[in-house]
C-alpha cells in the first residue's frame, strides 16, 4: 500500500531514533515528506536515519519541556 504523496511537507515524528517510530519516518519520507527526526536519547541512530532519509535530527530539550510543564501547572 502507498500513501499519497507527501511532496512539500513536512513531518516532525518524535522518539524517531528505533521502533516505530523510526519506521513511521522512513515511511513518511519514502512518501515524499520532509522528516524531522526528534529524539531524547540515541543520538547516534536518529542521526544516522536523518542522513539515510535526507531529514533532520533534533534533540528535545529538558530545558523546554520544563518550561512547557510549568504552563500546565
Amino acid at each position: 500500500m502507498s500513501f499519497a504523496s507527501l511532496e512539500g511537507k513536512r513531518a516532525l515524528v518524535t522518539g524517531a531514533s528505533k521502533g516505530i517510530g523510526r519506521a513511521i519516518a522512513e515511511e513518511l519520507s519514502r512518501g515524499g515528506a520532509e522528516v524531522v527526526v526528534g529524539y531524547r536519547t540515541g543520538a547516534d541512530e536518529a542521526e544516522s536515519l536523518a542522513g539515510e532519509i535526507g531529514g533532520l535530527a533534533v534533540q528535545r530539550s529538558e530545558e523546554h519541556t520544563s518550561e512547557l510543564q510549568s504552563h500546565h501547572d
